[in-house]
């Protein structure tokens, strides 16, 4: 347990060398929303453009010392406004990350993908969570656990390469990505290891490009070498998986409290698939998940400049 936010201090401290991103904080009027962005915006991670009511937001403020001064606010009456501006902001283009005050993610989300106005791209929507669990030596990214309830096999390919694009920009040159089930052989009746099946031959095919996926894989063997040997699985990626591609939310839900609750793990929360990432937390995340969620947006958000000059879409 005493390497305990570790990988989180390395990506904090990698968005410390580069120029703050601009973001767009819709409604931060509590103290839990208002002082996550603060406080990122004084180690350098982002710059805040608060979005809501003023006068609370400014309240918020007195009332527990934070100082905005130095910060734009967008003045909007409530939380279905301050939502509505601050995803106009990032269409835009004068937020480069969305991130949720403190109104509840349906809100936040509905903005985000309401047709004309919203921030949709070609790619499906998914969240993915930066695990720090720490027995293991590096983050662990579980992917869908919030949004894609019973995802098909091609919104399934979007969540795949979402993860691998995020992995990229956390510094991973070509992450190992399992795609998860019960068991580690395909089996007609269990639809999971199929689709498993067929999201490594779309690898195979450039469908999906930047990782080394396999799959089916059982968790032990995704995470376990000693349990890949014991089963002879000849893989690049059995035992040393950074992305954990899991069969539904369900599931996805399941391994990430499984993984804070038991093993100590945090869960830093990004939204993938939008024009912009979009930081996602919760009143009941430490100080250091929070600035990791906003650290591993503005890494995503560094790496979608460094494509955009280079002429890629990222």
């Amino acid at each position: 347990m005493e390497r305990k936010h570790e990988k989180y201090k390395r990506l904090i401290a990698r968005c410390q060398a580069l120029t703050p991103i601009p973001t767009a904080v819709a409604h931060p009027c509590d103290e839990s929303s208002l002082r996550g962005a603060v406080e990122a915006a004084q180690l350098g991670i982002l710059q805040p453009i608060l979005v809501g009511p003023r006068a609370r937001i400014e309240a918020v403020a007195a009332q527990f010392h934070l100082n905005i001064s130095g910060y734009e606010i967008v003045d909007a009456p409530h939380s279905h406004a301050a939502a509505d501006l601050a995803v106009q902001l990032a269409r835009e283009g004068k937020g480069e990350m969305l991130m949720k005050g403190s109104l509840h993610t349906d809100e936040l989300m509905g903005a985000v993908v309401r047709s004309g106005t919203g921030l949709r791209t070609e790619r499906r929507i998914s969240h993915a969570f930066i695990m720090d669990v720490p027995s293991q030596d590096r983050p662990i990214i579980v992917t869908d656990a919030a949004i894609n309830i019973f995802p098909t096999l091609e919104d399934k390919m979007h969540i795949v390469q979402n993860a691998i694009d995020l992995a990229r920009a956390l510094g991973m040159a070509q992450p190992k990505v399992a795609i998860l089930s019960a068991m580690e052989t395909v089996n007609p009746k269990v639809q999971s290891t199929v689709e498993a099946a067929a999201l490594c031959k779309m690898a195979d095919r450039k469908q999906i490009t930047g990782g080394i996926l396999d799959g089916p894989l059982a968790l032990d063997n995704a995470i376990d070498l000693a349990a890949a040997r014991i089963k002879q699985i000849d893989s690049p990626v059995a035992g040393l998986a950074d992305i954990l591609v899991v069969p539904d939310l369900e599931a996805g839900n399941m391994l990430a409290k499984s993984l804070s609750f038991m093993a100590g793990a945090d869960a830093a929360g990004i939204v993938l698939g939008a024009r912009v990432p979009i930081i996602l937390t919760s009143r009941a995340d430490s100080v250091t998940t929070r600035l990791a969620s906003c650290a591993v947006a503005a890494l995503v958000a560094q790496a979608r400049r460094e494509s955009a000059s280079k002429g890629v879409t990222a």
